[in-house]
């Protein structure tokens, strides 16, 4: 890991679309680079804007596994000054409180300690199936083994379901870290080798669940044995969110769709069936979530490249963080309809 720098790099929270990635990108990669920073105008872009609980737990958690200094780590805070210290390996628990999001907290603090100097085990209790972050499916079976093709062993274990907005969801991460990440490229999925359909729920009725699955074998015409109803028990709720996973040759991509009060689940589901649609109407190796994910374990590994759909302002937003801490260059070209290549470069190689 860098040592701290003297020098204070000041961040604009509402550049791009102004949410808490900015600051989560901001923590990780001062951790990583030893940079340390002042983020203002945090989360200008959100209707209750500033840090909120979640934010906090993150910044809390950046300050726990380094001995950082820190100053605005308040409810609503607008501003944050955060002096990196050395990081170190271990095991932490972190709890986010009701549904805040544990993936988003991991997103934080698993890059520095991905590069630690040592094995390191995360407790993390709060939601995790939000409809406002990535659920624990998507990070164990999407993101991770894309990571551990970077060189470090990431494994996830989930304890409960924390749906929201009622929490209480907990999840354990272990990490056997690596000296130095490496590139990789992602420009085709490959073929499908798998398919299924899950409905997660609790404290909610059966047949909404029931009816997403049936909506999933009409629209996709997946066979009895990809459609999968899964009851939960009744402490774990109430919640309900339907998973649509796809495993390639290269990458397994997971598409989510929470039920909303209100929403008939036929619509839940036609939504949830759109984004896999969209995603598998094109040869591109990785979907718009995913895409956004593998940004900043590149940039830190110096190179790497994938193909994926049109870059969303999620993304653009968080390829001009990572400019900001690291001398790398980040492309996004479409190479023909649907299909952009994003291209990951160290300006020092």
């Amino acid at each position: 890991m860098s040592t701290t720098s003297n020098t204070l790099l000041e961040i604009d929270g509402a550049m791009g679309e102004g949410g808490g990635q900015v600051l989560r990108t901001a923590l990780a990669l001062s951790l990583c680079t030893g940079t340390p920073f002042c983020i203002n105008n945090i989360r200008a872009g959100r209707k209750k804007p500033g840090l909120r609980r979640q934010h906090l737990t993150a910044v809390r958690a950046a300050r726990d596994i380094s001995g950082a200094q820190i100053e605005g780590d308040e409810v609503g805070s607008m501003t944050l000054r955060f002096v990196p210290g050395c990081v170190q390996a271990g095991h932490y628990y972190f709890s986010v409180g009701t549904a805040g999001s544990t993936t988003l907290v991991l997103q934080t603090i698993l890059y520095p300690l991905l590069l630690a100097n040592g094995e390191s085990h995360l407790t993390l209790e709060g939601g995790t199936h939000n409809p406002f972050a990535p659920p624990f499916d998507f990070i164990a079976h999407a993101f991770l083994p894309i990571i551990n093709l970077l060189g470090p062993q990431v494994s996830a274990k989930l304890d409960r379901y924390g749906f929201f907005p009622n929490g209480g969801g907990q999840l354990q991460i272990h990490i056997t870290p690596t000296s130095q990440l490496n590139g990789i490229s992602l420009m085709a999925r490959g073929k499908m080798i798998s398919r299924q359909a899950k409905a997660l729920i609790t404290g909610i009725p059966d047949h909404v669940a029931l009816r997403e699955l049936q909506r999933v074998a009409d629209q996709l015409s997946w066979a009895k044995d990809c459609l999968h109803h899964c009851p939960l028990p009744p402490a774990q709720g109430p919640g309900n969110v339907l998973l649509l996973e796809v495993q390639s040759e290269q990458v397994t991509e997971i598409f989510t769709g929470f039920a909303q009060r209100g929403i008939r689940a036929e619509a839940v589901a036609d939504r949830t069936i759109k984004k896999l649609t969209d995603y598998l109407g094109v040869n591109v190796a990785v979907g718009e979530y995913l895409a956004d994910q593998l940004l900043l374990p590149l940039a830190l590994a110096g190179e790497g490249e994938y193909t994926t759909l049109a870059p969303s302002r999620h993304t653009l937003t968080h390829i001009e963080v990572i400019r900001a801490f690291l001398p790398v260059s980040i492309t996004t070209t479409e190479m023909r309809k649907g299909v952009w290549e994003i291209r990951v470069k160290s300006s020092s190689l």
